[in-house]
């Protein structure tokens, strides 16, 4: 995992944003309390000491855990048609709005 620039220079200062979250992205936050743990902490022990706010970030940034949830509830649905259980209109109904 590589972080910072192996140069540095005005030009990475300045393209620096554009591999980043923190143009309009939808994990600034994560993001941004990622970083801070890293600079407090350097980055060789911030990898363990922030490793949950790494964690945190991925997840907001690839939807790995949301898509594997998605998965398993089309797989259960599947299942259930396939046994029977699920028939006629109630094959693909959407839950209700307050069912979480």
């Amino acid at each position: 995992m590589s972080i910072s620039p192996f140069l540095r220079s005005p030009f990475t200062d300045v393209t620096g944003g554009i591999v980043s979250h923190q143009l309009l992205g939808r994990c600034q936050k994560e993001e941004a309390r990622y970083m801070d743990c890293l600079e407090a902490y350097g980055l060789e022990r911030g990898k363990v000491k922030c490793a949950h706010l790494f964690g945190d970030f991925h997840e907001c940034s690839t939807l790995t855990k949301q898509f594997k949830r998605f998965v398993a509830i089309r797989r259960e649905r599947e299942r259930q048609i396939s046994e029977g259980k699920l028939t006629g209109d109630n094959r693909y109904v959407s839950p209700k709005v307050d069912s979480y």
